[in-house]
């Protein structure tokens, strides 16, 4: 018997593992790939390339690992500067208006440290930096409330009037 058999259970924290020794167990008995594939709800093709694994690296090579995620292409020192950065406002790094959305800090991490980064991923940087998306206000801060009452109450039903006798033409 293989010392891996008494080393998992059925309530270890990585079912893909459990699978994949189980697999190799159910093998050492005499089980054929089909069978066991069965067993194990996953197709023969898995079974047979976990088999593979195992006879090429042996047991330790389907054993879960810990992936690791890829270092960050910007050191803490460059998000540490782009936050300063951030708060200097985009008017001024040349955009109109004091909105940063996702393309604009996209643009100026590019700018800034020649690192190009999928717009989607710069809010992920922003997230882990403290920075949150904001909902922006539904209405300008120009807006003239009075002038907007006025124009429903007395233009709108004109233009109303002229687009129904247009229509019956």
């Amino acid at each position: 018997m293989p010392c891996f058999m008494k080393t998992h259970s059925k309530n270890s924290q990585n079912i893909r593992e459990y699978r994949r020794l189980r697999a190799i167990e159910l093998y050492e008995q005499g089980w054929r790939p089909i069978r066991i594939a069965e067993a194990l709800g996953v197709t023969r093709g898995a079974v047979s390339q976990w088999m593979k694994v195992y006879r090429e690296k042996g047991i330790e090579a389907l054993r879960y690992r810990k992936v690791s995620k890829k270092p960050s292409r910007l050191s803490q020192e460059q998000k540490a500067e782009l936050v300063a950065m951030l708060h200097q406002g985009p008017e001024m790094f040349g955009y109109v208006g004091y909105i940063w959305t996702q393309a604009r800090v996209g643009e100026l991490i590019q700018r800034k440290f020649g690192v190009s980064y999928n717009v989607n991923h710069v809010g992920r940087i922003l997230k882990t930096c403290g920075w949150t998306c904001q909902k922006p206000v539904s209405r300008a801060l120009q807006r003239n409330d009075e002038a907007v009452r006025q124009w429903c109450h007395e233009r709108w039903p004109e233009i109303k009037k002229t687009l129904k006798t247009n229509v019956e033409r």
